[in-house]
């Protein structure tokens, strides 16, 4: 098996890609446009929490992603509107014959817009080679909020990521300046699962990040204290970081219902500070 992002050009996959435009008319939220080919596809808009907030579901219709896919999407936020995007399941990114499976995805929020990505949990399968590549374009006054929960092997049936490789590369810019750039890479080997500066023994690694207004010191504080009012009866690891631009939350752990459930009240947090209004959870996640 290749241990390198490199392809086979002689292989085929699906070609996936995925447009989506929103616009706001009045006090609502409307998406305006949406293309998609398969196996992408999207659900008809929500509007659990009223019509300034566009809820959207993304489905993936094959059930997961294998090697020599390359999957493309694009999301376009007009001037004020206000998107929530997740996914309708857990992304599988599968075991890997020795190509790349690849998902790029562009963002743009302009003035006034606020886009909330939140996709549920990806597991990487044992032997599988996954490429990400997520770049965000934000007007001044902007807003963005993204989690992403990635599960390392089928923990439940006792697999770890002892082969393939998984590549994030995250870019959030302003202007032609960059206001945060992230890259994660985890080589699979018995060594990384157990490495402290990798899984740490641990199969979930999650990231939620704020980029948008300033962020108090006083509130990254609230932020660590909802970690420690579960940490006690977890043996998962958190951290919360102060951003030039916003707020950035780590945890590196066992359980997805704990990590969201964290992630879930720091939004919550977020929403009440900067939007004004309280989070809603779309209907599609697991209670």
């Amino acid at each position: 098996m290749k241990n390198s992002l490199t392809e086979n050009p002689g292989l085929k996959g699906w070609h996936g890609s995925l447009e989506l435009a929103y616009a706001q008319s009045g006090t609502a939220t409307q998406m305006v446009s949406a293309k998609a080919t398969a196996p992408l596809k999207m659900q008809r808009p929500f509007y659990p929490e009223g019509e300034g907030v566009c809820h959207s579901v993304i489905l993936h219709t094959a059930g997961g992603i294998v090697g020599g896919d390359s999957l493309g999407q694009s999301i376009h936020l007009q001037e004020n509107a206000h998107a929530l995007i997740t996914t309708a399941a857990a992304a599988k990114i599968y075991r890997s014959m020795g190509e790349v499976a690849r998902q790029t995805i562009q963002i743009q929020v302009d003035s006034g817009a606020y886009c909330e990505w939140l996709p549920q949990e990806s597991i990487i399968f044992n032997g599988a080679i996954y490429r990400q590549d997520l770049r965000i374009e934000l007007a001044p006054d902007a807003r963005f909020l993204l989690w992403e929960i990635n599960r390392f092997g089928r923990s439940a049936r006792g697999e770890t990521f002892v082969e393939g490789e998984w590549r994030s590369q995250t870019e959030i810019w302003q202007q032609g300046r960059p206001l945060w750039i992230d890259r994660q890479h985890l080589q699979g080997s018995e060594s990384a699962v157990a490495s402290d500066h990798a899984l740490g023994g641990f199969p979930i690694v999650a990231t939620l990040a704020w980029i948008a207004d300033p962020v108090t010191p006083e509130l990254v504080q609230e932020a660590r204290s909802l970690w420690e009012t579960r940490s006690s009866s977890s043996d998962g690891e958190a951290g919360v970081t102060r951003l030039t631009h916003g707020l950035l939350c780590r945890y590196r752990g066992s359980s997805t219902p704990e990590v969201r459930n964290w992630f879930s009240e720091v939004w919550q947090l977020l929403r009440l500070r900067f939007i004004g209004r309280p989070s809603c959870p779309p209907r599609v996640w697991p209670i």
